[in-house]
């Protein structure tokens, strides 16, 4: 069947689509008027608004060609479901948008992490949300990773995975709400040699400083290492939540700082934060002799919840008192200042030599996933490992050199 054959067989209406289809085909796409600046532009229609208001989106181009190419890209978007109108938005105005969402969800205090987190994403803010690539953000990791403008050294790895996190979720909340279908920060590295931040026990010197030099601090340096008790666990601790028949402190509250003002939480920092610690002897020798000045079992001044202030004023001259190497002290030493935190760690190492299982640990600690115990588990093992390694080397080098100072068997 020849093609007017074919015409003559087929209905007016599927001759029509015939010939549209061909019309778009051959007829070139119309010229657009140049504009003074020299740029050709292109509206696309995207629909309407709330309001039934008809949207479009213009672009432009240095010829009719890229103009064309530009129009085309926005329409495959739209064919994708993206909503292209939102795509200008810049980074920052995305990133205010997830840290709404978030300060709904997480607690003030980690809310105030997240802040000074976002502090570290300046160079992205300004940038539509559309216009970033991986190396954009590859760039600001790399730059922070090899100095960090507010300590004036390289970041650590924690911070540098944190601020990859929050760019992380920003991108994923624009995907979410279909402006963008890529993520750029996924396949973003962390640089190799970026530093740790090493969470280490205190010595053994340490500890005995602390038992021995008394302080108002002292109280609390001896809850955090032998019960293992966050800061905000401690300030937020009664005397009755400390059971000295059973040996036993319930931790059930929690204090949690915004803008250094304590607000307390009927409840630990979370759900498996609430637990039951058992007290070692010294521990609850210690806590007897304590006046009870208050319900609380280490306040402040005016007998309520301390300051955020206040601790770090008073955790200040305590690490000053125990650094003093005194005539009276026996030890002779010079202790270097550690963290609140640290006393936790030590706590946990505690634990792992006793041989306590990761499981118990996990509970006392009072961690929501038992990855957290075994990552600490894990470290102090290879770092066990290791020393026991050292001891052996340096034993056979002591063993080799005694043998070769002893006098050589002569035959008689």
């Amino acid at each position: 069947m020849n093609e007017r054959s074919y015409l003559l067989y087929l209905s007016f209406g599927q001759i029509a689509t015939i010939f549209f289809e061909r019309e778009v085909i051959f007829v070139p796409k119309k010229s657009n008027t140049k504009r003074t600046d020299g740029r050709i532009a292109v509206q696309i229609y995207l629909g309407k608004d709330e309001n039934g208001k008809r949207k479009y989106k213009t672009v432009y181009g240095a010829t009719q060609k890229e103009a064309n190419q530009k129009a085309d890209e926005i329409r495959a978007m739209l064919g994708k479901g993206l909503d292209v109108s939102a795509r200008s938005d810049t980074f920052g105005v995305w990133c205010d948008r997830l840290m709404s969402c978030k300060k709904a969800e997480i607690s003030p205090s980690y809310y105030h992490i997240l802040e000074s987190t976002r502090n570290h994403l300046k160079p992205l803010n300004n940038k539509a949300i559309a216009d970033i690539c991986m190396f954009d953000v590859a760039d600001l990791i790399n730059d922070l990773a090899a100095y960090n403008p507010h300590t004036g050294a390289p970041s650590s790895k924690k911070l540098l995975t944190d601020v990859k996190s929050l760019i992380t979720q920003t991108f994923e909340l624009a995907i979410v709400n279909r402006v963008i279908d890529y993520n750029p920060a996924r396949s973003v590295k962390i640089p190799r040699s970026a530093p740790k931040s090493k969470r280490r026990p205190i010595t053994d010197e340490q500890i005995q400083q602390i038992a021995s030099t008394p302080h108002k601090a002292q109280l609390a340096a001896m809850i955090m290492l032998y019960a293992g008790l966050r800061r905000g666990e401690l300030l937020a601790l009664t005397w009755s939540d400390i059971d000295f028949k059973n040996r036993t402190i319930e931790v059930n509250k929690s204090v949690e700082f915004v803008k250094n003002v304590p607000h307390l939480k009927h409840s630990a920092k979370t759900e498996a934060g609430n637990r039951l610690i058992t007290m070692p002897g010294i521990l609850s020798d210690f806590l007897k002799k304590q006046d009870r000045q208050s319900v609380y079992v280490f306040p402040g001044t005016d007998g309520g919840i301390m300051t955020a202030a206040a601790w770090r004023t008073l955790w200040d001259s305590y690490m000053v008192e125990l650094t003093r190497s005194t005539e009276n002290d026996k030890l002779q030493i010079v202790t270097e200042p550690f963290t609140a935190h640290q006393l936790r760690h030590t706590y946990a190492t505690m634990l792992y030599d006793a041989g306590v299982d990761v499981l118990t640990t996990k509970e006392l600690l009072g961690h929501t996933d038992v990855k957290t115990t075994l990552d600490i588990y894990t470290h102090l093992s290879k770092e066990r490992r290791l020393k026991s390694v050292t001891a052996f080397d340096d034993f056979v080098k002591c063993k080799s050199s005694a043998s070769q100072s002893l006098p050589k068997s002569v035959d008689i």
